[in-house]
């Protein structure tokens, strides 16, 4: 292995549920790293040591789940397979620039898959790979709102458990006038729900 081998991850985003991270803690202790984590109101962090540096991995809290935010500098080849291991499993995004000799190999990595690769050599920049055409603002814009549409999805599956909670009440009292209610609100909570899934 070179030893100047070094991986920056930057704009990562992977997105967890605690089981995944106590799977993840696990993991990592199984393939002998030294690590301790700590955790408040808005976030967890794993730090995991590697030879004489400590890696802080930040899981900011979300209301469902965490996002695994931030840059890091990896100088660790089995740490670096875990995090990629993580990108493609998670579907995450990132970009990821490998540090070799004198060349930096840039990864722009977007739902667990790479969109495309440069290689870098001093002044010259060279595209070795780039999927389909290139994303123009527009349709970056619609990306983006794509996790406003999760939020909002997450939001309705809530407002519908709370509404068929209601329903089931109703029925056990026997209240017809709630019950038709409950029923009319959910064919518009499923409308709603539709129309966000399309």
């Amino acid at each position: 292995m070179n030893k100047s081998y070094e991986v920056e991850y930057c704009n990562l985003e992977l997105r967890f549920d605690r089981r995944h991270i106590q799977q993840l803690i696990r993991d990592l202790i199984q393939d002998g790293y030294s690590l301790y984590w700590s955790e408040n109101e808005t976030l967890f962090i794993i730090s995991v040591r590697t030879g004489r540096k400590l890696t802080k991995l930040r899981f900011q809290r979300l209301p469902k789940g965490y996002k695994l935010v931030g840059d890091y500098l990896i100088r660790d080849a089995k740490l670096a397979e875990w995090l990629e291991k993580l990108i493609g499993d998670l579907r995450g995004h990132a970009v990821v620039k490998r540090f070799k000799d004198r060349q930096i190999l840039v990864e722009n990595i977007l739902f667990g898959e790479v969109i495309r690769l440069v290689e870098i050599s001093g002044m010259e920049h060279r595209v070795i790979y780039q999927k389909g055409p290139v994303l123009d603002t527009a349709q970056m814009a619609e990306m983006y709102a794509s996790e406003s549409a999760e939020q909002q999805l997450a939001h309705l599956q809530e407002e519908l458990d709370a509404e068929l909670e209601r329903l089931f009440e109703a029925i056990q009292q026997g209240d017809t006038e709630t019950s038709e209610a409950c029923k009319e609100r959910l064919r518009k909570l499923r409308l709603e729900l539709l129309r966000l899934e399309w």
